[in-house]
């Protein structure tokens, strides 16, 4: 009867729980990607694709609405047409 009382010695249920949990956690994609290295390493290399495409567009969109809004200050003649020739150059773009 000591020994059912031992707080050293898990119950068999709570290994048994614990050995569930270990189960779904080793089911879980993040640990699958991570187990292969050719698995990861396509991941990283579409992760810094999209990182790096969503920062061109971003910049992009970024910069021509700067470039539009500078355009409309015609009050500072040096900006307002260099602004204008960029706001230009990027209708004809299109």
């Amino acid at each position: 009867m000591a020994e059912q009382n031992d707080p050293s010695k898990p119950a068999p249920q709570e290994i048994a729980r614990l050995t569930r949990e270990l189960e779904k956690l080793n089911a879980h994609r993040f640990v699958k990607v991570h187990n292969s290295l050719w698995r990861l390493t396509g991941f990283q290399f579409l992760r810094g694709l999209a990182f790096g495409l969503g920062s061109v567009v971003g910049a992009t969109i970024l910069v021509s609405l700067l470039a539009w809004w500078v355009s409309q200050f015609e009050f500072l003649p040096i900006i307002g047409d260099w602004a204008a020739q960029i706001a230009d150059q990027i209708e004809t773009a299109r």
